[in-house]
């Protein structure tokens, strides 16, 4: 008969209440262990260095200043990363966080974004780094006759990047509005005329997201992206509508048919005549209320945004 002996745990008991009395002194933090900033030795798979590695999506809030002087404090989504070159295991996540923090309070520019971006590369002694910043962005829009207004909200992404020594200021900006087909409109007014049939061209809510360079000295305030979009697309989708207003954009869609084709090369033409915009990309998508499908289209200028393989969520939507 087998004689059966008591389990010796391998651990003593541990106490499973919380300490919340217990003070860390520099002493204990020094013993703390630390992996992700262990040797070489510790590295799991291929020894390659890394182009990104940090945080994405924690959220704060940041004041912007108005082209009109005012500040308005929105909720912001901070994505902070950096390279890993590929002797070292990893980074420690936590200093980017807390590094950002330490410029979070001040108004929102461009140039805390780079003193940011100086501290992520200093703490975490790494070669490239990279921040992002989304938002969403009220203006405050005029319906088209009855008087009314309303917040339209422009998703936008701040970036600032240092690759390869080489710095650049980037913005990606969405921009959301009603494309009439062409085609349509012309076989809609075909059938009035020729066989007396009541016809309506098809629309639909469409979506320009543009990314760019921003170059020189000179500010590119948000408010002058929305204006630049709407001398290329007029048909911007309203807030506040009644029926005098309801008419007008239906008259506004008639005298601004577009194709695809067209809206990437309209709004070109207006990111072209712009001295504070350098490289930049255009993508535009239909969603079609004819087909079951979208038309879409991308047109590039300069080496920054310039690609041949399109990632699967390029023609996605809106980046909110």
């Amino acid at each position: 008969m087998t004689e059966s002996r008591p389990l010796i745990p391998a651990y003593p008991a541990l106490v499973r209440d919380y300490d919340a009395d217990f003070r860390v002194d520099d002493a204990y933090k020094a013993n703390l262990p630390d992996l992700q900033n262990g040797p070489a030795s510790l590295i799991v798979g291929a020894h390659a260095p890394i182009q990104h590695v940090g945080i994405s999506n924690f959220r704060l809030p940041i004041r912007y200043q108005t082209r009109d002087g005012g500040e308005i404090t929105l909720e912001t989504s901070v994505t902070g990363t950096v390279s890993l070159e590929a002797d070292r295991k990893g980074i420690n996540m936590s200093r980017i966080m807390r590094s950002f923090y330490v410029h979070a309070d001040h108004l929102f520019s461009l140039k805390v974004m780079e003193a940011a971006l100086d501290d992520y590369k200093a703490d975490l002694e790494a070669f490239d780094a990279r921040i992002q910043m989304r938002f969403s962005y009220p203006i405050r829009v005029d319906s088209l006759r009855s008087g009314l207004s309303g917040w339209q909200y422009y998703d936008i992404a701040q970036e600032v990047f240092e690759h390869q020594g080489q710095r650049l200021r980037v913005m990606h900006f969405d921009y959301v509005y009603s494309s009439t087909c062409p085609c349509s409109l012309e076989l809609s007014e075909h059938a009035r005329q020729m066989r007396g049939r009541l016809a309506t061209p098809h629309s639909q809510r469409s979506i320009a997201r543009i990314s760019l360079v921003m170059k020189g000295h000179e500010k590119l305030w948000f408010e002058d992206m929305v204006e630049l979009c709407r001398r290329a697309v007029p048909t911007e989708t309203q807030v506040m509508v009644k029926r005098e207003d309801e008419q007008a954009f239906a008259e506004l869609n008639a005298a601004n048919p577009i194709f695809v084709e067209d809206a990437v090369r309209a709004f070109s033409q207006e990111l072209q005549s712009d001295p504070r915009i350098g490289d930049f990309r255009v993508i535009a998508s239909h969603q079609e209320s004819l087909h079951s499908h979208d038309a879409v289209s991308l047109l590039t200028d300069g080496p920054t945004f310039a690609q041949s393989s399109l990632d699967p969520m390029t023609f996605a939507g809106k980046m909110g």
